[in-house]
């Protein structure tokens, strides 16, 4: 058998290129077939093929991003723009700054942004900060308990440094008029430009295709170009707690969500912490009255939530419907979850919620959940129930 492969191995060889230019070019032919049938894209869509890899990071490639890195990590995950889980980061941030000598602080925003965001630190006024803010609207950054976090941070602990590394949001404002900037310095072969383009083009792919994987992976490997930027000092990031914990999924359940991902890189020196509880009110504002198949309950209210860009909605309310568990929970269940740390209160087991979602059209409706032990992603869930109403 040996003296037969021997004797043969000049025609396994040919047959084995063969075989490889076929399937070379039968993934080139299905390449240039989706490249053909692909809507149009715009400005940025040629920066997206060379400088932004659409493909789902695997942990090999992550381990080649890695740099070599002493220092530790400390992320606090937060529900976004609200002032006492802002107070309350502050307080972090100054202790690690006066007692540990801190100085990096990375943030959920574009590289861009935060590089704007260090001019602001040196200038004599607010005028930098001001205009992001205002191109800030729409999101949650637009609230000005966010903003004056910042101008705390400026007023008390001045040698901050951020680093931003979210994928290009606001990309076609603050991101090209922070290339503008650069082209006045002359900097255009500089690279701070080169980062700039290729996050704005991370922002326009992820926006053009909706895609919720794609961004937790350019955070993580945007997390680790800044992290390649520190010289083995101990950062703190503050994030939206989504892509905090560190043994938690991706918002929509389907890949390690960016701590998980850090952690797997730098397991002893990565420590997180979920803000969110401190976002979460005990008690009701007030009890209101709400009627759900022909019956009245007593309905805690616990407030509205901005939902102003994301996809058509303009806002939600919750209500607590009090001592309704045993008339609803054995209703069908739709399969929409809806996470905890959706909710403005705590949530708990043999509980039922009633929320009504408000469009930017002005038309509403309202949605039933039920809370039954049951989890997602690491944290108690609730689900829909088929009611009427």
């Amino acid at each position: 058998m040996r003296h037969w492969i021997s004797k043969n191995s000049k025609v396994l060889s040919i047959l084995f290129f063969v075989l490889i230019w076929c399937i070379v070019a039968i993934a080139t032919g299905c390449e240039k077939q989706n490249i053909e049938t692909s809507e149009g894209t715009d400005t940025y869509s040629e920066e997206s093929s060379t400088d932004t890899e659409v493909n789902e990071t695997t942990d090999s490639e992550l381990s080649l991003l890695m740099p070599e890195y002493m220092g530790h990590i400390y992320l606090y995950g937060e529900e976004h723009s609200v002032k006492r889980i802002l107070d309350h980061e502050f307080e972090i941030w100054k202790g690690f700054y006066e007692n540990q000598g801190m100085r990096h602080l990375f943030i959920e925003m574009p590289y861009y942004t935060a590089e704007y965001f260090n001019l602001w630190m040196k200038a004599s006024d607010d005028e930098i900060i001001m205009t992001i803010y205002d191109e800030f609207r729409g999101t949650a950054a637009h609230n000005m308990d966010y903003i004056n976090f910042y101008k705390r941070i400026k007023d008390e602990l001045p040698e901050t440094i951020f680093h931003g590394t979210d994928v290009g949001h606001q990309y076609q404002t603050i991101g090209n008029r922070y290339l503008s900037y650069l082209e006045s310095q002359g900097q255009q072969d500089s690279e701070a430009y080169k980062t700039t383009l290729a996050v704005m083009a991370q922002g326009q792919y992820f926006y053009d295709h909706n895609d919720d994987n794609y961004r937790e992976n350019k955070m993580v490997e945007n997390f680790l170009r800044e992290l390649s930027l520190i010289d083995n000092e101990d950062i703190m990031g503050i994030y939206g707690a989504v892509h905090t914990g560190l043994d938690a999924m991706s918002y929509n359940g389907q890949i390690d969500c960016m701590g998980k991902q850090l952690m797997s890189l730098y397991s002893s020196q990565i420590v997180s912490e979920d803000l969110t509880w401190l976002a979460k009110a005990i008690q009701p504002i007030r009890i209101d009255q709400k009627e759900v198949e022909g019956q009245i309950y007593d309905a805690g209210y616990f407030g509205k939530q901005d939902l102003t860009g994301f996809k058509d909605f303009s806002y939600r309310e919750f209500w607590r419907l009090e001592d309704a568990y045993e008339t609803f929970k054995g209703y069908r269940k739709t399969g929409e979850v809806l996470p905890y740390d959706n909710y403005p209160t705590k949530v708990a087991s043999g509980q039922v919620y009633l929320i009504e979602y408000v469009k930017t059209d002005g038309s509403s409706y309202r949605t039933v959940y039920i809370c039954e032990d049951e989890m997602w992603n690491n944290q108690l869930s609730t689900e829909a129930i088929k009611v009427d109403f």
